[in-house]
């Protein structure tokens, strides 16, 4: 487990790119405003990736370049995710980063022979959250 400031998350994007060198998804956990998309916003950076990065609350996906994908469960959950055929986006190279994914995603997932790391987030005061990587 790190414990990490919000502005410096630099060591855990290293260790995550060490994990999946060649792009794959990453199930991101935690409460609201525990940091998932502020996580996004510096792996983003820390892939070169040039453009702003948002919570796609709304739109359930965001694309940035062509390496990054971003989603968020919130709203929609797993079901709608894949009767709308999102599934099929995860065989896309790059990086996927999925807010709210659960136990369903995650079976899912492994039944589909689909490599994902879990990244639980939790706050540990408020400028810093500690953070959990481990192998689904």
């Amino acid at each position: 487990m790190m414990k990490l400031s919000l502005d410096n998350l630099a060591p855990l994007c290293e260790q995550l790119f060490s994990e999946l060198p060649h792009g794959g998804i990453v199930v991101l956990q935690g409460d609201l405003a525990s940091g998932k998309t502020t996580f996004t916003q510096a792996f983003a950076d820390y892939l070169g990736v040039d453009d702003a990065v948002t919570s796609p609350t709304f739109s359930l996906q965001q694309c940035y370049g062509k390496q990054l994908y971003h989603y968020d469960l919130y709203n929609y959950g797993f079901e709608k995710f894949l009767s709308l055929g999102m599934m099929e986006e995860l065989e896309h190279e790059g990086y996927h980063l999925i807010e709210w994914g659960d136990e369903t995603l995650i079976g899912w997932l492994k039944r589909a022979g689909m490599e994902s790391v879990i990244l639980k987030i939790t706050k540990c005061d408020d400028e810093s959250r500690c953070y959990e990587v481990q192998r689904a």
